[in-house]
């Protein structure tokens, strides 16, 4: 069945640099299937007008065109972006989706692009894409590819940059996936570098016992996608063991994955292990970037990009009273595991972020605040060590049983 591929743009004002597009993608042998999300007239006649973008985010393009805002017409005709692609997509519309843009158009694309399911080809050609790409990939698997300079023309540049944007989409769309044709059981799991030991000792475990085993880096984007996807129904179980990125969120680091981490196995009666990987540590960038309210803590350059800031004994506390309130969400399926010997492979005698008392402090606030439908754990060993790793994964495995029969 021959492939279509989604043009998304403002071909009123980058309206040749878009017929170019199309010209390439069709000289393929790929048919093409065009929104316009420009204010004015386009220079070519698309298959979805801008009059329909607008209308789906519930505004007349009219009034857009009058207003002459242009933050506004970016808001509304994103929104209507957002709304209108996932729903076109799903008629069956098109396989993938490309576009070009400034900031502006990068703004104005990329959110009805994150509402495409996982999976579904989508590229960005921007000007941005070598800068914060975070609110505009969000927690999707949008591609962007850096457009060098401006897309304001055809010329040497532009031509070859959005030639190689094509020629992926189209390879990917064209390119058949073959799904596994044995599907095992999905098990999330959170890591970083300071847990992997663990983390890879307790996906073996589980793989050797027939779970798949997807692990999430808990970067703040990490913990997100991992909520998002337990939300969607992926997973039969969670092995939270890396939960750091509540140091982040409690003390102001880089890697918060916001106020709603940890709720989403709860929320969706999923079993789930958790533990309290790497909360040893607040993430900085590079070492002059730490706020200069924490001169005198504990610091340690993890590479030249990342700073690593211990946790005190207050800030342990605070944390350790978040957690409690997500896991407590919980009504069972619920297991809570503490490594007495140290929370990372850093937490260890001798080691930078060696803390028996901040950790001690975590642990008893986690006792005090946890409800009686969490099962607590305690063991005299370090998080990384082969005891933990292999009791959390027969624990999750426990639960995951108990729950299919």
């Amino acid at each position: 069945m021959k492939k279509t591929i989604c043009i998304v743009g403002t071909f009123d004002t980058k309206g040749h640099e878009y017929q170019y597009v199309k010209s390439l993608i069709e000289e393929r042998g790929v048919r093409t299937y065009t929104i316009h999300t420009g204010v004015f007239e386009p220079v070519f006649t698309p298959d979805v007008s801008n009059a329909d973008v607008a209308s789906a985010a519930g505004v007349d393009i009219k009034d857009i065109a009058e207003r002459k805002d242009r933050a506004w017409a970016t808001e509304v005709l994103s929104k209507g972006m957002e709304v209108l692609l996932p729903k076109l997509y799903e008629q069956g519309k098109f396989d993938g989706v490309i576009s070009l843009g400034g900031s502006g158009g990068t703004s104005l694309v990329t959110p009805g692009m994150r509402a495409l399911p996982l999976g579904v080809p989508k590229v960005m050609v921007s000007t941005v894409a070598s800068g914060n790409t975070a609110p505009y990939i969000g927690i999707s698997d949008l591609i962007m590819i850096p457009s060098v300079v401006d897309v304001a023309g055809l010329n040497v540049i532009t031509t070859r940059i959005i030639s190689n944007a094509v020629f992926a989409i189209v390879g990917m769309v064209t390119s058949e996936y073959k799904a596994p044709t044995e599907t095992k059981p999905l098990v999330a799991a959170t890591m970083f570098g300071v847990t992997t030991p663990c983390v890879t000792q307790a996906q073996k475990y589980l793989e050797d016992r027939g779970y798949e085993v997807l692990v999430f880096h808990a970067t703040g984007v990490g913990g997100t996608l991992m909520e998002s996807l337990i939300d969607k129904g992926y997973f039969k179980g969670v092995l939270d063991i890396t939960t750091t990125e509540w140091c982040d969120e409690v003390v102001g680091g880089v890697f918060a994955a916001g106020p709603n981490r940890s709720e989403a196995a709860s929320r969706n009666k999923i079993p789930q292990v958790v533990s309290v990987g790497a909360l040893d540590m607040v993430n900085y960038g590079a070492y002059d970037t730490v706020p200069d309210k924490f001169a005198g803590r504990n610091l340690y350059k993890h590479n030249p990009t990342i700073t690593l800031m211990r946790t005190s004994v207050e800030e342990n506390r605070e944390i350790g009273k978040r957690i409690s309130e997500k896991l407590n969400m919980a009504d069972g399926d619920t297991a809570l595991l503490l490594p007495l010997g140290g929370v990372s492979s850093i937490d260890v005698p001798g080691g930078p972020f060696y803390g028996p008392d901040e950790n001690a402090e975590l642990y008893k606030t986690l006792k005090e605040n946890v409800g009686s439908q969490v099962e607590v754990f305690e063991f005299n060993c370090n998080i990384n060590d082969q005891e933990f790793a292999e009791f959390a994964a027969q624990k999750l495995i426990d639960m995951m049983e108990s729950k299919k029969s």
